[in-house]
């Protein structure tokens, strides 16, 4: 099952420095909604529940490797904005730093609720980058967003299939 969109992804560029979106992107980089939780996530599942099932673990694979070309590209583009792309980000609601950690991931072996949680990474995820969008304005890092946003809706199309095929018993 391909999920990706077969299209180039834009040239990471930055009109100019600007620490304010780099501080945006670490939240879609290193956040519990970011794309670093979504690659660990989609990994350990494969590892874990799917390994006995190609398609499954195959596509969760595959998907893992998307996230992990967004995680390079966020990466390249917050360096250049004029900060270190570490595994943190800024709370919202504290306003404080906070380093990535695995327990954002979701550890559930129930498959429907890995596939429901995914699709929710996934939406969560397009929430981000869209009102990400709406603050930056760079015209770089908005074709970056806006091409991630079409992988990961490519992604939620790839969970509905998964989740149809569990429903079915295929």
């Amino acid at each position: 099952m391909e999920c990706r969109v077969n299209k180039p992804y834009p040239e990471v560029n930055v009109e100019q420095p600007n620490i304010e979106y780099a501080k945006l992107l670490l939240d879609d980089y290193a956040s519990s909604v970011g794309e670093d939780r979504a690659i660990h996530q989609y990994i350990y599942q494969s590892f874990t529940k799917f390994n006995n099932n190609p398609i499954f673990a195959n596509t969760l694979s595959q998907i893992a490797m998307v996230e992990m070309r967004h995680l390079e590209l966020l990466g390249k583009t917050i360096k250049l904005l004029g900060i270190n792309p570490e595994f943190r980000f800024i709370n919202k609601n504290t306003n404080c730093l906070v380093y990535w950690n695995s327990s954002f991931v979701n550890y559930t072996t129930n498959i429907i609720d890995m596939l429901k949680s995914d699709i929710a990474i996934e939406e969560e995820a397009i929430r981000n980058y869209s009102n990400h969008i709406k603050i930056i304005n760079d015209k770089y890092i908005k074709a970056l967003l806006y091409r991630i946003i079409e992988d990961e809706k490519m992604h939620i199309k790839c969970f509905n299939i998964l989740m149809n095929m569990v429903v079915s018993g295929k």
